[in-house]
């Protein structure tokens, strides 16, 4: 549902599109397809194994009972669903743009210099598990609630990034997080990129004093640059991998004193 969701929002894009500098393109769309189908499988795998069963398991082993959320009406259901995950996922994306090791994670998602529907999926993997975590398996909740909940969220993450020139009313962006809200938060500075952290619930951001009002139509770090997949995935390893070659430079140039 979640890719169905995605696939309508970029034919809307090429209908409407907000900004001619985010036009989706051959480079754009192969990038945003393998991310898609590295979300839908590695991650989510990855995510289920290590988390969301664990969790199921531990849960289970200490006689944890959610019952009473069985017999909530369907709709305080389909609510619990969406403040669970996107309360879990607004302290993560907080804390990783508040602390260097997570931030070395996120950062490629940082560095896209578009936004679209498609964006949301784009990352390191290790933030696109990261920002997977919930707690919601702790809960007994109805399938469907669960579904509903998921799809709903999964379209206001949609709308927040995509290309398209349509702003919803004032009372939507007082609860959901808009376009607006998210450009604003890939602002070209660092510290700008400090606010609007829900991915779909912006009255989380407004609860919690990180709510920033404002929009950006140039998007991206570090002078614009575009990483390519093998930078994203190496990314996080950057500061390893200068020290190992500092130190292997500095040991050629003392053996080569020692030569001389």
């Amino acid at each position: 549902m979640s890719s169905l969701i995605t696939l309508s929002v970029l034919g809307l894009e090429w209908l409407n599109e907000r900004h001619a500098g985010w036009r989706m393109n051959r480079r754009e769309f192969l990038t945003d397809l393998f991310y898609v189908v590295l979300g839908a499988t590695a991650i989510s795998w990855a995510s289920m194994k290590l988390a969301e069963d664990p969790l199921k398991a531990a849960k289970a082993s200490l006689g944890i009972s959610t019952e009473w959320a069985m017999h909530l009406p369907f709709l305080l259901q389909v609510a619990m669903v969406i403040l669970v995950i996107e309360f879990g996922q607004y302290w993560m994306h907080r804390l990783m743009h508040n602390s260097t090791p997570f931030w070395l994670t996120h950062a490629p998602h940082h560095h896209i210099t578009q936004l679209n529907a498609a964006k949301g999926y784009v990352g390191n993997p290790i933030e696109l598990f990261l920002i997977s975590l919930s707690l919601l398996a702790l809960f007994d909740l109805p399938p469907a609630a669960v579904f509903c909940g998921l799809n709903i969220l999964s379209a206001v993450s949609t709308f927040a990034h995509a290309n398209l020139r349509a702003d919803p009313p004032k009372f939507y962006s007082l609860i959901f997080t808009t376009i607006r809200h998210h450009s604003l938060h890939h602002s070209t500075d660092y510290e700008s990129t400090r606010c609007n952290y829900a991915n779909s619930l912006i009255l989380l951001d407004r609860l919690f004093g990180t709510y920033r009002e404002g929009e950006a139509s140039v998007v991206g770090q570090d002078d614009l640059r575009r990483l390519s997949i093998r930078e994203q995935f190496l990314f996080p390893f950057q500061p390893a991998i200068a020290r190992v070659r500092e130190r292997k430079r500095a040991g050629r140039d003392a053996s080569i004193q020692a030569i001389n």
